[in-house]
């Protein structure tokens, strides 16, 4: 069961807490996915943790829940080319940013790590395992940008994205290797600056 010290801090002055969090900062191809989510004040849920940390059936039967449950949530879908212009760091900072601004019922915004522009901010280490609100917003994220990732697995079927969701598993290292690097991918990232770059 997480912690939520912070939520309890705030949830007890009857203030609302934003979490952050995102997906696919390490694959080599497809979106970067942030998400936003504000819990009900004092919500309960045991079986929200961090995305990783739960399988896929779970996700998506968590993710119904909290959309249904949530005060409020939104996401940010970050191109790779977006990506390879704002470096991946900056690039979940900024999409994190703007979420932070994209409703004024919260009083802090709790994040995974990510120091935002705003004094208002508290981010934590290892927050998605601690906190109800960025898990949430953890699993939100995943389970979005896995459903982008099974759709591009349709367009381009022979890249076998439904398995890897982009991720620079040793087969999918040879897949871009046969088949080149199309518009989906990074090409700042080291593995695909590697590679002959062949757009289709």
């Amino acid at each position: 069961m997480l912690e939520n010290r912070y939520e309890k801090e705030y949830w007890s002055m009857d203030q609302y807490v934003m979490g952050i969090d995102e997906a696919g900062r390490g694959p080599l191809c497809g979106p970067l996915v942030v998400a936003c989510c504000v819990l009900p004040i004092n919500y309960e849920n045991n079986e929200i943790n961090d995305s990783k940390q739960l399988t896929e059936k779970k996700r998506e039967e968590l993710f119904k829940q909290i959309i249904k449950d949530a005060h409020h949530y939104e996401f940010r879908i970050v191109s790779p080319k977006r990506i390879d212009e704002l470096d991946i760091y900056h690039a979940t900072q900024t999409a994190m940013d703007e979420l932070s601004r994209s409703t004024r019922i919260h009083s802090v915004t709790l994040t995974d790590a990510m120091p935002l522009h705003r004094y208002d901010t508290v981010d934590i280490i290892k927050g998605d395992a601690k906190s109800i609100s960025i898990a949430a917003a953890s699993i939100l994220a995943k389970v979005l940008r896995d459903h982008i990732m099974m759709g591009y697995d349709v367009l381009y079927p022979q890249y076998e994205y439904r398995n890897h969701k982009g991720y620079g598993t040793k087969r999918h290292l040879e897949l871009m290797d046969e088949y080149g690097l199309n518009d989906l991918y990074r090409y700042s990232f080291r593995p695909c600056k590697d590679r002959q770059l062949r757009l289709f």
